[in-house]
């Protein structure tokens, strides 16, 4: 079960740049996504950035105490939020922040297991569809969008928010060329439409955020998958013939756990580049899905606060295993001692 970004969603992403502008949101402040991975993710997160505000990736997963602290900390004045998340995190949510809830989809209701009544819309709820619907798709996009507000805990205490300004032409460029690399897209950014990719993890964590996003900018086919299933997986790049993934180790670890009847039953031809990072991939898990998908799989290694700093092909990986690659263009490593020096 899965879903696409159509062209359409253009409109319905200017209408809901439109909606947030009537609810007093303005260039700078923030609008926080609890959801699934689903089409509105889209819609809300871009339309917030049409307007100069910034989208809050929630991790749907919080407990009430660390909802309720995102929620402070990032000011958010709109909360976009499924319809099953709220009830357990209401009252996480500061006075005065405007709430619009938006409606399970047969997909997300199969992938969870969610029945009727958990997903129903809570009483006097304002609707995310007929909200949206109510405003004229009449907001031009700004020539930069505001990045996504991930929160990391790479240090420690509280998560931190990742809030980053807003780049010169200079550093906006040098980035969509750092992920064009990451995702193997540098070769069609001139036609995007000869890639078909498929978001299949969580879109609050950093890396399948900054590829959903950039996919969406680049104007590639997008395939929403609600969560991953490893033969799901494989049926979805045989029918819809996906050419781009996005992936973590432990994706790869599941994949290889099929029985071998089901590995092989499917058609995978179609995939030309496949990018896995966040976290250390065994050699023998690497390996094995090299073995397995041909020589596609390619690393990079970075953080939320800074971006992907070093790039890994196959060949690279087997002559070398074990590394991460090499820095790429524009990137800058240095190893540092306790005192800082070089």
């Amino acid at each position: 079960h899965c879903s696409c970004v159509r062209p359409e969603a253009q409109s319905r992403i200017s209408q809901a740049a439109t909606g947030f502008r009537s609810l007093g949101v303005v260039p700078g402040d923030c609008v926080a996504l609890c959801l699934r991975n689903d089409i509105p993710f889209f819609e809300a997160g871009i339309g917030a950035g049409h307007i100069g505000a910034f989208r809050v990736a929630d991790d749907w997963h919080y407990t009430l105490d660390e909802f309720r602290y995102l929620m402070i900390d990032s000011g958010a004045k709109v909360l976009v939020i499924h319809a099953d998340l709220l009830a357990p995190l209401r009252t996480g949510v500061p006075e005065g922040v405007t709430v619009i809830v938006v409606p399970i989809p047969d997909e997300i209701r199969c992938a969870y297991g969610l029945d009727d009544e958990l997903t129903k819309m809570p009483e006097g709820a304002l609707n995310w569809e007929t909200w949206l619907e109510s405003f004229p798709a009449d907001v031009a996009p700004p020539a930069e969008i505001p990045s996504t507000i991930i929160y990391t805990s790479g240090t420690t205490g509280r998560p931190k928010g990742v809030k980053r300004a807003t780049p010169t032409p200079e550093q906006s460029a040098t980035s969509s060329a750092m992920l064009a690399l990451s995702y193997g897209f540098a070769e069609l950014l001139d036609r995007p439409s000869e890639i078909v990719t498929a978001i299949v993890g969580p879109i609050y964590h950093s890396a399948p955020n900054a590829h959903a996003n950039f996919s969406f900018r680049s104007g590639a086919n997008i395939v929403v998958t609600p969560r991953f299933d490893p033969e799901d997986l494989l049926r979805l790049i045989e029918r819809r013939r996906i050419t781009h993934l996005n992936m973590v180790p432990i994706m790869f670890n599941r994949l290889l756990k099929l029985p071998k009847d089901v590995r092989t039953k499917y058609d995978l031809s179609s995939l030309r580049f496949v990018a896995h990072a966040a976290a250390p991939c065994a050699p023998d898990v690497k390996r094995a899905m090299i073995d397995w998908w041909g020589p596609i799989i390619n690393e990079y290694y970075g953080t939320t606060e800074t971006g992907n700093v070093t790039f890994c092909t196959s060949a690279e990986w087997l002559a070398h295993p074990g590394t991460v690659g090499r820095a790429i263009p524009n990137a800058e490593i240095r190893i540092l001692d306790a005192a800082g020096k070089e």
